[in-house]
């Protein structure tokens, strides 16, 4: 009962900041709103039960890709008078571009069918615990393979990074 309660609210918040997203004015309001986006669409996650997908989601969403967001508009330095106007004309076929993908996009919905088979309820499926325990146990080489690789793209980072101590 409370979940659903939960999800109504959650699916609320998503799309009224996805649309003031979009219809922001101010480029870091709209990303501030999709940071909010993101995690609404994180408490999803957490519905269904996936806390390790709603971590990573907050991780690189959230986190990373938000701030290269806000700092390549910072770079940026977005001003009204530097805009390009856009006609009326281009305009006028956006408008035209959207709605046809809209009404194809209804059209191929309309007919689909919608199969309702009932999936046996796995409730520990999405739990990090369960994944950890495959992780360490089924796939420990690749994992440690890939620890190596990532610790020498670090070493090989700060190496190309330093300065040159002439």
């Amino acid at each position: 009962m409370i979940t659903q309660y939960l999800f109504y609210f959650l699916s609320f918040v998503a799309i009224f900041s996805a649309l003031l997203v979009v219809f922001s004015k101010n480029p870091v309001h709209s990303v501030l709103y999709l940071i909010i986006t993101f995690f609404s669409i994180a408490g999803h996650y957490f519905l269904l039960n996936a806390q390790f997908l709603a971590a990573v989601h907050i991780i690189v969403y959230a986190g990373a890709i938000m701030v290269l967001f806000l700092y390549v508009i910072m770079m940026l330095n977005l001003n009204k008078e530097t805009e390009p106007h856009k006609s009326t004309m281009s305009k006028f076929a956006a408008i035209i571009a959207g709605g046809l993908m809209m009404l194809s996009l209804v059209a191929v919905l309309r007919g689909a069918e919608v199969n309702q088979m009932k999936a046996s309820v796995n409730n520990n499926i999405g739990l990090t615990q369960n994944l950890g325990k495959v992780l360490f146990n089924e796939y420990i080489l690749p994992f440690e393979v890939s620890a190596i690789l990532f610790l020498a793209a670090m070493v090989g980072a700060v190496y190309l990074g330093k300065k040159q101590l002439d």
